[in-house]
């Protein structure tokens, strides 16, 4: 009878070793899959404000686009164009 408690008295202990184990491995497994997926989050709001960032900046070219000073600056910069009455230079010493 003694034999037949103490039998089940360690298989008590042991199912509760086992499963504490078990809690505390998936515990871990579960804080390092939150830590990945907070890094990733960061990751994406930073890049998020990136792209806003980038949206106002095209939205204040877009709202500028028609103006005479930006156009005279797109023919100057990217189509070497130039008022009629303006002298132009050019070095050739390099």
């Amino acid at each position: 009878m003694k034999t037949k408690f103490k039998l089940k008295s360690i298989l008590i202990k042991l199912t509760f070793i086992i499963v504490g184990i078990y809690l505390v491995v998936t515990f871990v497994n579960q804080q390092k899959k939150i830590n990945s997926h907070n890094s990733n989050i960061d990751y994406l709001s930073s890049k998020i404000t990136e792209q806003k960032e980038y949206k106002e900046e095209l939205n204040s070219i877009k709202d500028n686009i028609n103006s005479p000073e930006y156009i005279e600056a797109v023919a100057r910069e990217k189509l070497n164009m130039y008022m009629p009455n303006e002298k132009v230079y050019i070095d050739i010493g390099s």
